[in-house]
């Protein structure tokens, strides 16, 4: 079966699965924080390159301020797991920017990222304060930065916040059908996936389900066959 090597995931729905509940909304952001658990190791098990996972957008600190300190102290649990065993195949990258976030966050962040250089079986990108108008207005502004006053594609690719693959494969939950400042400049030829299943319920056969469809998908990039 022809397996994606780059997986991107818009992680939508926690708010409304609470609600659906009758639950506070943190309630969905923590049974979130297992759906990642539980897609992370079906990506090991799957052979999977690189896993991104929208975890926090430029435009999310207007939310409620106590929903956003909730949601900074989730990451920071989430973010002491990647150095446990069950994690010891896992590489830890960040995209976004680092002004704006918590020093606790970006000490903690910084840690993980040191101590899971070594591995190499999955490389987990996690889009962190990210947004992509702002990723490539922050790629341009570096190259100006170094004089250069033509810019071609590869000198933006270049000075993206990481140099991975583009991903062949986008995943978005809850049912929603855009990519909600995600990736722009590298979704330019990849597979998009929308499924209605909110992502605390999403797990490890939905993964495999996108997968598989993703397999069966004829990607000719603009080329005629």
């Amino acid at each position: 079966m022809n397996i994606p090597k780059h997986i991107a995931i818009i992680m939508d729905g926690n708010g409304r699965w609470a609600k659906l509940k009758n639950l506070p909304r943190k309630e969905g952001h923590k049974e979130g924080a297992n759906s990642v658990e539980a897609v992370v190791q079906t990506a090991l098990k799957e052979g999977i390159s690189v896993l991104s996972l929208y975890a926090f957008s430029t435009e999310n600190w207007a939310r409620p301020k106590t929903e956003v300190t909730y949601l900074m102290q989730l990451l920071a649990n989430t973010l002491s797991k990647f150095t446990e065993e069950k994690y010891k195949d896992v590489k830890l990258v960040f995209s976004g920017r680092r002004k704006g976030l918590p020093n606790k966050i970006l000490t903690k962040l910084d840690k993980v990222i040191e101590a899971t250089n070594g591995k190499k079986k999955l490389t987990l990108n996690l889009c962190l304060n990210y947004g992509a108008k702002q990723e490539i207005t922050d790629a341009v502004n570096k190259i100006l930065a170094q004089g250069k006053t033509k810019i071609t594609e590869s000198d933006i690719e270049k000075n993206l916040y990481q140099n991975l693959p583009a991903p062949d494969l986008i995943i978005r939950t809850s049912g929603e059908e855009r990519l909600s400042n995600f990736l722009l400049w590298q979704a330019a030829y990849s597979e998009f996936y929308f499924t209605k299943t909110l992502w605390p319920d999403f797990k490890g056969g939905d993964l495999l389900k996108a997968i598989s469809a993703f397999s069966r998908r004829d990607r000719r990039f603009g080329t005629r066959k």
